[in-house]
């Protein structure tokens, strides 16, 4: 009698704390990502570029939706998105990184998490294959925020992440850039040109890419990865690896992955002053990531655009260039893959 009665506590007890995960536990999530924003007209692309880009981007969406679907993580998913764009050397971030003025390929990272605002980034690594693994390790396995060049380096591999010799991320076509841009000795934003729709230009790639995801729990996480510019000198950083201008994610608020020119997204703390409208000004989404792209940093001269999901899963992907490589996946199914303006 008595183990009959333990049993029934036990099962009692066993829905109780079933019934305390479900409350807690939201149909509602959805996946944003970027590849980038900039100059990207669509008379600059013959119709196989602009599949293979979209193809690139649904990809990472999809994989992305999948894990939220199942009941994954965000920042599992936000992981998985970036991973696949790393890999594809069609955006300026792991394989398709820029090069710097000395030749050599230094990417940079970061992620936040909205739960506990724990964050992570590296920036100036060079031989780690997909470093915005590298940033998630900083986040969850270190006491620190950032690290940088060898010790990013050192961390990763003792970490168990995947280490590449430098050839694999050379580019011919990358390589040829920089010495045409090394001649009259500009850096360039790897998103921009004003080369036009010459052959040389036809497989321009564009730059930084990132994602942002709100899972089932609740929870948002916003992630960034990047090669930078090209010819860039002095271990040049710019808004990616910085949390508050490149990333940020706060789930009483939103996620922001913001791409465009580094300096003055930094400087204008981008991804943090969308939240913090949403915060201190109860500006909706839309309306606070409109405004600091459309007029705080038009009037600034910053071109670029960010993502951004707020906690009940709206989307805001405002840009003031004349493309942004952009989708999303929402839970109803709704979904979108778009590179130019309209």
């Amino acid at each position: 009698m008595k183990s009959v009665q333990i049993f029934i506590y036990l099962f009692l007890l066993s829905l109780g704390s079933y019934a305390q995960d479900t409350m807690n536990t939201s149909q509602n999530f959805a996946i944003a990502i970027h590849g980038g924003a900039g100059t990207i007209l669509k008379e600059n692309f013959t119709e196989e570029k602009e599949k293979a880009y979209q193809n690139k981007l649904s990809e990472a969406i999809n994989v992305a939706y999948e894990i939220l679907e199942k009941g994954g993580s965000s920042i599992d998913a936000v992981e998985a998105a970036i991973k696949i764009m790393e890999d594809s050397p069609l955006f300026n971030a792991g394989k398709g990184a820029v090069f710097t003025n000395s030749g050599t390929n230094e990417m940079d990272a970061s992620m936040m998490e909205g739960k506990t605002l724990n964050a992570g980034a590296v920036s100036g690594v060079r031989t780690i294959k997909n470093p915005i693994s590298a940033a998630r390790l900083v986040m969850e396995k270190s006491e620190h925020v950032m690290l940088s060049g060898k010790g990013a380096d050192e961390f990763a591999k003792k970490n168990g992440l995947e280490i590449v010799d430098s050839s694999y991320f050379y580019d011919e076509k990358r390589y040829e850039h920089l010495q045409k841009i090394k001649e009259s000795e500009k850096m360039q934003l790897d998103h921009d040109s004003d080369q036009g729709n010459n052959e040389q230009n036809k497989d321009y790639k564009y730059g930084t890419v990132g994602a942002v995801a709100l899972d089932k729990n609740g929870n948002i996480t916003a992630a960034t990865s990047t090669g930078g510019m090209t010819n860039k000198k002095y271990g040049r950083i710019g808004d990616s690896p910085i949390i508050g201008a490149g990333t940020y994610a706060n789930n009483n608020t939103c996620g922001v992955s913001c791409t465009g020119h580094g300096e003055y997204f930094i400087r204008k703390v981008v991804a943090y002053d969308v939240s913090a409208l949403m915060e201190y000004k109860s500006m909706s989404l839309k309306e606070a990531s409109d405004f600091v792209i459309h007029k705080k940093m038009k009037e600034f001269g910053g071109d670029g655009g960010l993502i951004a999901i707020d906690k009940d899963g709206n989307i805001a992907m405002p840009f003031n260039t004349s493309g942004m490589f952009r989708a999303y996946k929402k839970a109803n199914g709704e979904s979108l893959v778009k590179m130019f303006k309209d």
